[in-house]
């Protein structure tokens, strides 16, 4: 009798734990009423029926990660690359991503990687390299299509690297060093031609201001010699009008002059350490005498002059009655 109760308590206690089922957040239960599917299970506390009714599938409802092992494509340019990735996805229907689909996660992993390779051997391999975001979109959209059926909502596809072969790489390195190198001779020459340039601007504004310095200087010098050769115009004018009128300090003032002119000249020439004077030095003196004379008469005319204008202006007297 006690063993009685007792196997009837296992069996009670077995029913009460096949009836009361509880789903976990973040996932959905399929019902099964003899292997057959009738209905899915939300979060929270359920009842079953046992024997008749059972759980099918434990589905994830929440995003999950799948990482895209690496794998060998050939690019449109025949280089092959190594190829990685990832995939988010979300299951929207549980019925479906339990029964439309055996082994789901290897369902999705074989389209992301058939579609990349799809998708890269369409590109050439510096397309490869440059347009990942391209492929990615490509990609995403082709397997999130072909999931659709299974409740799967594809959310994003990354290429998480491409590796192109070693060969290649050197062989780009090559080209990347070239390519600056070549741009840093460009840029060299852009400088030397633009300082050329520039030292030639210079070189000519500094031609044109020493040809107008020049000009203006030899403008200067012309007009002071013009104005010598007035002022030796103006003296001899002089001279002439006195030796005319029979003064002969005149011609002494003249032949004073040239002589002193001699005579600076001889004693400024460098070879000379010294001078001697072949002549009388009373000559001299009785030249700058009659230079001297000359001088006077020339004052007492223009005082004669000035006093005879001063007495053609005066105004005559009123007359006394």
């Amino acid at each position: 009798m006690g063993f009685l109760v007792l196997v009837v308590l296992v069996l009670a206690l077995v029913f009460v734990l096949k009836a009361v089922r509880m789903v976990p957040q973040g996932y959905e239960w399929t019902v099964e009423r003899f292997g057959k599917y009738t209905n899915t299970l939300d979060p929270g506390l359920h009842f079953l029926f046992p024997v008749m009714q059972s759980v099918g599938r434990k589905i994830n409802m929440m995003e999950q990660v799948l990482d895209v092992p690496s794998q060998d494509v050939i690019t449109k340019d025949n280089a092959v690359v190594k190829v990685d990735g990832v995939v988010f996805f979300q299951v929207l229907d549980a019925a479906k991503a339990a029964y439309e689909v055996a082994q789901l996660e290897v369902a999705i992993l074989n389209l992301v990687m058939t579609n990349i390779r799809t998708a890269i051997g369409s590109l050439d391999l510096d397309e490869s390299l440059s347009k990942r975001d391209e492929i990615n979109a490509k990609v995403l959209v082709a397997v999130d299509a072909a999931t659709h059926p299974w409740g799967v909502k594809v959310n994003r596809i990354e290429l998480k690297d491409i590796q192109p072969p070693r060969d290649l790489v050197d062989s780009m390195a090559r080209q990347m060093k070239a390519e600056r190198e070549k741009r840093a001779n460009i840029l060299e020459a852009e400088g030397l031609r633009q300082a050329a340039i520039l030292k030639a601007e210079g070189e000519k504004q500094s031609a044109i201001l020493s040809a107008e310095g020049q000009r203006e200087a030899a403008f200067r010098a012309a007009e002071a010699r013009e104005r010598s050769a007035e002022a030796e115009a103006k003296a001899t004018e002089l001279v002439s009008t006195a030796i005319a009128q029979g003064n002969v300090q005149a011609i002494n003032y003249f032949v004073a002059q040239k002589y002193i002119e001699a005579f600076k000249s001889l004693a400024e020439a460098p070879n000379q350490k010294f001078v001697m004077l072949p002549m009388e030095s009373s000559g001299v003196l009785g030249s700058l005498a009659g230079i001297a004379e000359l001088a006077k008469e020339s004052l007492g005319r223009q005082q004669a002059a000035i006093a005879n204008r001063a007495s053609y202006s005066v105004p005559p007297g009123p007359q006394g009655g």
